[in-house]
């Protein structure tokens, strides 16, 4: 079971002497400290030789030049979170690795496997193999954190060995901080540094609120800007590894939302320019069910206010699936409350995923039927609708005419796409001059083919 900690509210204080400023961290740290550990993945790359396409050496090799294959080796931190040796880590540490293995402080190595990842948390679970009881570190709750708490931050900078580094808590609900469509992080000026991804955020009680997973800096060391994932989002990623899930779902709300800029906020008379403006909402979808319309402010989750879209993804995916919160909305300078249930996105349209084979452009592709939850698979806006691209094989045809996965199929030789069978049957003919148009990113690209 994934410990959880019932966080306990206690007075604050600051130093009030020269014998309290010289209090150490030392035992905080012997308690915590075993608990972290170093990860080591490592994949293998094929290098493309050099002399490819050259005609001169051709002449000796053939058309087929030999290309070389060679380990990479990454290296990043984890935790230990359960006894039964359940570690988390960053997805980016582990991210294409054949081969993974942990470290803990007193120098044992143990193989691991991958249990869960996810690449837009950045966050995957690792379980070692070798079952023992392992030192962990308890799950504190991250929405008790304040800014300016004392925490510590333990990993494996640049590769000498376990650090620990203190700080305080600079800033919460941090966005924009990475390249992701989820943005929600909190900003700590312990230094942080490449090899500490993966590492423990610690609070002054030894719980762990955070996973240090990014570096604000030009130089590429700490420059006092460094940001964790909450603890309160690991948990609900830690819960779904446990119950088997073979990917991490989110809550499908139907509704896309935008930032509330300053002329939003004056245009529709709010004070402050926080919350998440409601830009379309889908037919028949959750959001739609709890009454929620173009225009209107959602400005807090169950009573905690959301300071972006970002904040409201967060708090929607930190409450769980199949339960019902409650949105504080704000329409026309009037506040209400509406209840909105939480579920995954669902397969309106079955997928239907074929492989297209035969003499045509697309021979080689994988296709499917757009749905909320396909869409959400492959990253995309929840209401594009269509046949997509789920993949190309590579060397393919469709791989050589520059066809890529999320390319939404328009239409070909001028006969409107909106099935995979409509699709088949528009391939089956054999034109010798084909028409395609497809929808990538939002842009319209037209393109012929003999």
């Amino acid at each position: 079971m994934i410990p959880v900690v019932n966080a306990q509210e206690t007075a604050k204080t600051v130093p009030e002497s020269q014998l309290q400023m010289q209090l150490s961290f030392a035992p905080l740290v012997k308690q915590t400290a075993s608990a972290v550990v170093n990860v080591y993945a490592e994949r293998m790359v094929e290098r493309r030789s050099p002399f490819l396409d050259d005609p001169f050496f051709e002449q000796f090799f053939g058309q087929r030049m030999p290309n070389r294959t060679e380990k990479q080796s990454s290296l990043g931190s984890g935790v230990i979170v359960e006894a039964d040796g359940t570690v988390v880590t960053n997805n980016h540490v582990i991210e294409g690795a054949d081969d993974i293995k942990v470290a803990l402080a007193d120098g044992r190595e143990f193989p691991c496997e991958v249990i869960l990842k996810d690449d837009r948390l950045d966050l995957a679970v690792l379980k070692i193999k070798d079952g023992g009881n392992f030192p962990s570190l308890p799950i504190g709750n991250s929405d008790a954190v304040e800014v300016g708490d004392l925490v510590l931050a333990i990993g494996n900078p640049f590769g000498v060995g376990q650090t620990v580094t203190s700080g305080i808590v600079s800033a919460l609900a941090r966005n924009q901080v990475v390249k992701s469509e989820f943005g929600f992080f909190i900003q700590t000026d312990a230094s942080i540094n490449p090899g500490n991804s993966g590492g423990a955020l610690m609070n002054m009680k030894g719980e762990l609120i955070g996973i240090n997973t990014a570096i604000f800096s030009r130089g590429g060391g700490s420059n006092g800007v460094g940001f964790a994932i909450p603890a309160n989002l690991v948990k609900v990623f830690l819960a779904s590894a446990e119950n088997g899930a073979k990917r991490f779902e989110r809550p499908y709300v139907g509704a896309t939302f935008e930032p509330v800029t300053s002329e939003v906020a004056e245009a529709l008379g709010l004070q402050t320019a926080r919350g998440a403006l409601v830009v379309k909402v889908a037919g028949d979808g959750p959001a739609a069910k709890a009454g929620l319309k173009p225009g209107e402010v959602v400005t807090a989750v169950n009573g905690v206010p959301v300071e972006h879209p970002d904040a409201l993804g967060y708090r929607l995916t930190t409450a769980g699936l199949g339960i019902a919160v409650d949105l504080t909305v704000l329409d026309n300078g009037k506040e209400e409350t509406v209840k909105l249930t939480l579920d995954g996105a669902p397969e309106t349209a079955p997928r239907d995923q074929r492989q297209i084979e035969g003499r045509n452009p697309f021979a080689g592709a994988v296709v499917a039927n757009l749905s909320p939850r396909v869409a959400d698979e492959l990253r995309m806006a929840s209401d594009t609708t269509g046949v997509v691209v789920t993949e190309v094989k590579p060397g393919s045809p469709a791989d050589r005419l520059g066809f890529a996965a999320r390319d939404v199929i328009v239409s070909v030789n001028g006969n409107a796409v909106d099935s995979t069978k409509t699709l088949a049957a528009a391939l089956q003919d054999d034109p010798g001059f084909w028409r395609v148009e497809i929808d990538r990113d939002g842009q319209r690209l037209r393109q012929f083919f003999r």
